[in-house]
């Protein structure tokens, strides 16, 4: 027995020891439409080289399981790195959002630094202003008390002496008392609406130098969230890429896998016994599918007794019935058409025997089909092609038709 009978077989009794299997797992079969021999499956590297196989050479069973494989995990890493893509454009319109407000903050406090420029600049030139009619008072009051006396500010002795009386003298010593107090109480106010003018002054430098301050930090913490967002760019850029080159890698193992379903199909001019007609007849019969089944649309109605699925005219509802009700076999089988390797309740091998369950596990859900004849045997005058089995089953095309090919032997699993 080589490594892989011995693989399959312990497969095989793996699940057949498990007699928990739940028929929940039969909701796999309604979607049994496209399952079939001319899946789209890739064959392709990921990270190792594969070699092609030749044109003539048949590919086994294993080989296509192993290439399905490796697109199932570049769609896994195509689904986490979109769902890590998801994740960083919701991080990036925060990003964005908080841009946008610190933004608002900036302008706000743009508008009030510009304000309180312009009241620095007007507190600047009131004190000027201030300070030249600090200088015009003096000077006016200084000439008011020249024009009184000749030779400047007279003393008390000059004034008795100038005085026509002693009233005359106190008249101008109170005079001369009321212009100085007129000055000095001049000058104060002065004085203080300067020292208020200049307290005013520090107190919006001070404002400026807070609002500078604050600018500054809300510039800083923009070009953080903008260096985050760019970031965040970069990352999704390198995810997208990734995706991107994971499509292309699934597209050539797709075109490979088509290929190499190619090489394991041949026609088959013949048509299947059972009967013809019917919606799933397209030229090749129908294989005696009961009518009911055949003409309702596909996937409406149950045809698996333990299960409440509707089925119908899928490669599944086919190969089940025609092995159980036609040959009379007993058959207990839960998932899509690749997993019957697996879960069926009889042996599974790698050795094809006419009225047995061939089952490929090319594609997502595989295919299954009913062997007619083996390498070199006659079937209604048609000759199977060496290292061929003649099969017969139901969906080949998608649209729920019958057909019948020749398969590759060595590219199938087999229920007996």
């Amino acid at each position: 027995m080589n490594n892989l009978h011995a693989y399959a077989i312990l497969r095989v009794q793996k699940y057949l020891t498990n007699s928990t299997t739940k028929i929940s797992h039969m909701n796999h079969f309604t979607k049994l439409k496209k399952v079939t021999f001319k899946h789209r499956l890739v064959s392709a590297v990921l990270a190792a080289t594969m070699v092609l196989v030749p044109s003539m050479q048949i590919v086994s069973a294993a080989t296509t399981q192993q290439l399905q494989d490796q697109i199932n995990q570049l769609n896994a890493a195509n689904s986490d790195s979109q769902s890590t893509v998801s994740g960083l454009q919701s991080q990036a319109a925060n990003y964005q959002d908080a841009i946008n407000k610190l933004q608002e903050q900036i302008n706000s406090i743009r508008g009030a630094i510009a304000a309180n420029q312009a009241k620095q600049a007007d507190l600047q030139q009131q004190i000027i202003a201030n300070q030249a009619l600090i200088v015009q008072k003096k000077a006016t009051l200084g000439e008011d008390i020249k024009a009184m006396y000749v030779d400047g500010t007279p003393s008390t002795i000059e004034l008795l002496a100038t005085s026509n009386n002693l009233s005359d003298y106190f008249d101008k010593q109170e005079y001369r008392t009321k212009v100085q107090s007129k000055l000095q109480d001049t000058l104060k106010q002065i004085a203080a609406l300067q020292q208020q003018l200049q307290a005013q002054k520090v107190e919006v430098e001070q404002l400026l130098a807070t609002q500078q301050q604050q600018q500054a930090q809300l510039d800083a913490s923009q070009a953080e969230q903008g260096r985050l967002l760019s970031l965040n760019q970069q990352q999704q850029d390198a995810y997208n890429a990734q995706i991107q080159a994971n499509k292309g890698q699934i597209a050539e193992l797709q075109r490979q896998q088509a290929e190499i379903n190619r090489r394991n199909s041949l026609a088959a001019n013949v048509q299947a016994s059972g009967g013809n007609g019917g919606a799933c007849d397209n030229g090749s019969g129908n294989g005696g599918y009961p009518m009911v089944w055949c003409d309702a649309y596909q996937d409406t109605l149950p045809t698996i007794d333990y299960s409440s699925d509707p089925i119908n005219r899928e490669c599944t509802s086919f190969a089940y019935w025609y092995f159980t009700s036609q040959e009379g076999n007993s058959l207990h089988v839960t998932g899509n058409a690749k997993d019957w390797v697996y879960t069926a309740n009889r042996p599974v091998d790698n050795t094809p025997e006419v009225g047995s369950i061939g089952i490929s596990t090319a594609g997502y859900y595989g295919h299954v089909m009913i062997i007619l004849a083996l390498s070199g045997q006659t079937y209604h005058g048609f000759t199977v092609a060496p290292g061929y089995v003649l099969t017969m089953s139901m969906n080949y095309d998608y649209a729920g038709h019958f057909h019948v090919d020749q398969r590759a032997a060595s590219s199938l699993y087999y229920i007996h």
